[in-house]
């Protein structure tokens, strides 16, 4: 049941700091912030936050740093909401899953050109040997008998 506990009270994390992020805090160096997911410790006292931000490094520097002076309202936030006991710490870590998928694709586009190129030169291709290199034996007929 822990688990399953922690994985609920995660996605309700999740949620909870999107809205705040999107309502409650007015900070202005946030920036176009998208959370991607939560992670909550098996003991319940630790969560894990992981965004986006759509901008360049500078635009990351600057949200990072007003989610983490907001922390603190964050958090207090999250407590009220789930009435835990203990109200879990918050960690905000940069999710680097677009900018993984960024260079997944640019493999997956030189592998398509690769085989493209492959396919293309084997278009017109003719065997180096005979056309069936495989031996072929007479058959017998007294097997058969």
């Amino acid at each position: 049941m822990g688990e399953a506990r922690a994985k609920q009270l995660a996605d309700r994390i999740q949620v909870l700091v999107a809205e705040l992020l999107e309502r409650r805090v007015k900070d202005p160096r946030l920036g176009f912030v998208t959370v991607t997911d939560a992670r909550l410790t098996g003991d319940l006292r630790e969560a894990s936050v992981f965004y986006t931000v759509y901008g360049d490094e500078q635009a990351r520097a600057s949200t990072a740093a007003a989610l983490e002076s907001a922390r603190g309202l964050i958090r207090s936030e999250v407590g009220k909401a789930l009435g835990l006991r203990h109200t879990p710490s918050l960690a905000f870590f940069l999710d680097a899953v677009p900018e993984t998928a960024g260079q997944i694709e640019d493999l997956l586009a030189k592998a398509r050109q690769a085989d493209a190129e492959v396919a293309k030169a084997a278009a017109g291709a003719k065997p180096a040997g005979e056309a069936d290199p495989y031996k072929h034996r007479e058959d017998d007929d007294s097997d058969d008998e």
